[in-house]
């Protein structure tokens, strides 16, 4: 199986493809429900489901960043999606662990970014066709 893996610091393809909400959504609401590390977790996996919200919240985070930047300057979100755009840079920085506090952690940070998302939409003007 061959692929080719994507070099993009600066986040330019991420602008260009649509988030995959469902599939993380479900796995950060799995995390979630967690009540002790499920029997056969491994470190490694908690690594990797760690990584995978990492990488998606920093996906849904850009989007609010843009979203954000479109907002009117009176509008009431703009201290909301501030406060949750700076938490999630302070959350982003602390590096990917191999725990289930850790994947939870970036579970509810994912499930809150998309709360945020719904919470811009629902406020979107309407462009008319």
């Amino acid at each position: 199986m061959n692929h080719t893996v994507l070099y993009d610091p600066e986040g330019i393809l991420a602008e260009t493809l649509p988030l995959d909400r469902g599939p993380h959504l479900a796995l950060a609401g799995a995390v979630l429900a967690w009540g002790t590390a499920p029997a056969g977790l491994r470190a490694a996996d908690c690594a990797q489901i760690s990584l995978l919200l990492t990488g998606h919240a920093r996906c849904v985070a850009s989007d609010v960043r843009r979203r954000f930047e479109t907002l009117p300057q009176d509008s009431e979100l703009r201290l909301v999606t501030e406060a949750v755009l700076r938490e999630s840079v302070r959350r982003l920085s602390v590096p990917s662990q191999n725990t289930v506090a850790h994947a939870r952690n970036r579970a509810r940070l994912v499930k809150a970014l998309y709360r945020l998302i719904d919470q811009l939409d629902a406020v979107r003007p309407t462009v008319a066709p």
